[in-house]
């Protein structure tokens, strides 16, 4: 009875392995730090923070705005479709709820886009103020 022989990995190092093909090796990939330096990368760490900070700032702001725009939205249509007075009402012998339903959303989402923009701008015009202070 034969034994089958142990699996062996056969490896060589990156010198001694020129492959004969005409495509170059592709370049390795450098390594993620989130921030924190590997021994011979610079990695500039004040900066590093300033911009994870900005970038969850603005994730703030946008999953609040959104937030308050979906409650708003969803007020608003509840009171259109829970409130039956609206439908007596005319104006120009269209009921209301038909108006608000056609109008109503347009300066939501003005009101929520300028408060949105000028968080924004706020933002970067903190994560521009501690750059400069460097």
């Amino acid at each position: 009875m034969t034994e089958t022989p142990r699996r062996v990995r056969v490896t060589a190092d990156e010198r001694s392995s020129q492959r004969p093909t005409s495509r170059p090796r592709p370049a390795p990939r450098p390594a993620a730090t989130r921030g924190i330096a590997l021994p011979g990368a610079s990695v500039d760490e004040a900066e590093a923070v300033y911009d994870r900070a900005l970038r969850r700032s603005q994730l703030r702001l946008a999953l609040g705005t959104v937030a308050g725009f979906v409650v708003v939205v969803v007020a608003l249509t509840a009171a259109i479709a829970l409130i039956p007075d609206l439908d007596r009402l005319t104006l120009w012998g269209v009921p209301l709820s038909w108006l608000l339903h056609a109008f109503a959303f347009y300066p939501v989402i003005i009101v929520f886009g300028v408060l949105y923009t000028r968080g924004a701008a706020r933002n970067e015009r903190r994560y521009r103020a501690l750059r400069e202070r460097e």
